[in-house]
């Protein structure tokens, strides 16, 4: 190291005010590469997403202090940057600029794993693309890998591209040219983008046999992965299997534990009737997907009789605190989404301010970034009562664990049609379960059988008059 550079330590930020530590994933640079500011040096774990650290200066990673798979507190060194001189920093910016435009256009080689960092983007490079509405496939990457760095987008921009994405993103749009609604099973998950659909079919005249068709439930978007695993031999030809536990694992199962062991559990079902849900979003959910672009689910109609049971008996937006019990002003609502090897629960933010448009857009939007693997520590953050869809896998009847330190969880089961009795006469009607567990040190038996009471009522309430906004 030249007596006109010094080094900066770096150190775990606060990613979160809940957390205190987080466990260093994947090195994105190695001692001697050049690092420009926001671009990512790392990958990390926390108790609720996988993260980057960008890098917050200009300059060359120097020594690393921090392994791969080391938990890491917050405030300590992970690793230790060369920053050069006012003039060197100008000779080397200068440097980095003629070699990126030497190599502009060229195809970037490498290992296949180096190859998949080109569709892995930094936060700074994410908000710049979505601030200029930039397709970033379009852009050529300069990073390891193929990886596209903030500069590369910055000269994109230069160059024009931002108009060209622009005008290719408005062509693209064409509502006469949108796909034919597709059939959903009645079984909804949360995030109904993700569920698989089959095409719509015209129905069968009047007086085919329908054939018995069955179904799982399950809707998962790809074959569930398979964990890694080592083989044990053992006496007599068997074998046994070891599973790695993830840090994602590994917090599921502290958290599950906390909960299990400092939350008194009590729960508590109730039916309701929800035809009338049906047969509205039946008639809406054509114009509505026409017009706003995403899905109309049941989840939304749920998320709106919750949020106004809720403003009814605010004393389910709460948590215990020892000495007392916070109720909180705030309607979060955080939605359990469980994928083949975690469960996660991205929350919506003062849902009570939104309408059930709004909420369906929420639930498109937080699809979107649980499909693409961009869910931030921020949509993680805040919850005070979740949501779970059971009935996404078919499920009649659930016992929630609580989302520690929330006061309840609600589950939402299968919509099944059953015989009901209505007036001493039997109807056909689309019934579904609610479930609700419940903290029985801040809540009892009466204010949520009155809670649930009133969610029903709101559910049942829908008429085809309802408004969306």
């Amino acid at each position: 190291m030249s007596e006109n550079q010094k080094l900066t330590d770096v150190t775990m930020p606060q990613l979160a005010e809940s957390l205190v530590s987080a466990t260093i994933a994947k090195w994105l640079k190695k001692p001697g590469d050049s690092i420009e500011q926001y671009e990512p040096i790392c990958e990390v774990i926390t108790d609720k997403v996988n993260a980057e650290i960008p890098s917050t200066l200009d300059g060359v990673m120097g020594e690393i202090l921090a392994q791969e798979g080391q938990t890491v507190n917050v405030g300590e060194v992970i690793c230790r940057i060369s920053v050069a001189s006012a003039q060197e920093a100008a000779v080397l910016s200068h440097t980095a600029v003629n070699r990126s435009a030497s190599t502009a256009g060229q195809p970037q080689e490498g290992t296949n794993e180096s190859y998949s960092m080109r569709s892995r983007y930094s936060p700074a490079v994410q908000s710049l693309a979505a601030e200029h509405r930039i397709d970033l496939s379009q852009v050529q990457g300069s990073g390891m890998g193929g990886r596209i760095t903030r500069k590369d987008v910055l000269a994109y921009i230069e160059k024009g591209g931002a108009a060209a994405s622009y005008a290719a993103e408005g062509a693209a749009f064409n509502p006469s040219q949108a796909p034919k609604e597709t059939v959903q099973h009645r079984s909804m998950s949360p995030f109904e983008g993700l569920q698989h659909q089959t095409p719509s079919e015209p129905s069968p005249p009047l007086g085919t046999a329908i054939p018995n068709v069955r179904h799982s439930g399950l809707h998962l978007t790809e074959s569930p992965k398979i964990p890694t695993i080592e083989v044990e031999g053992m006496e007599g030809g068997r074998s046994e299997y070891f599973i790695d536990v993830t840090p994602m694992r590994n917090a599921i199962a502290r958290n599950m534990r906390q909960s299990v062991t400092e939350i008194p559990h009590a729960w508590t079902m109730i039916e309701v009737d929800v035809t009338n849900i049906v047969l509205l979003r039946n008639q809406l959910k054509d114009e509505f997907k026409r017009k706003e672009g995403v899905n109309l689910t049941y989840l939304a109609f749920l998320l709106k009789a919750v949020v106004n049971a809720i403003k009814d008996y605010p004393i389910m937006n709460s948590f215990w605190a020892v000495d007392k019990i916070v109720v909180k002003r705030d309607i979060n609502l955080s939605l359990a989404v469980g994928t083949e090897d975690s469960v996660l629960t991205p929350v919506i933010h003062r849902a009570d301010q939104k309408n059930i448009a709004g909420l369906a857009r929420e639930i498109e939007e937080l699809a979107r970034k649980t499909r693409e693997g961009k869910l931030k520590l921020d949509d993680m953050q805040g919850g005070t009562f979740t949501v779970n869809n059971t009935g996404s896998f078919g499920s009649i009847l659930s016992y929630p664990i609580i989302n520690y330190p929330q006061a309840a969880i609600l589950t939402f089961e299968s919509i099944v049609k059953k015989p009901v009795v209505i007036n001493d006469m039997i109807a056909v009607r689309s019934m579904a379960n609610l479930c609700l567990s419940l903290d029985h040190r801040i809540l009892d038996g009466v204010i949520c059988g009155r809670f649930l009471q009133r969610v029903k009522d709101n559910l049942e309430g829908y008429t085809l008059d309802t408004k969306l906004y």
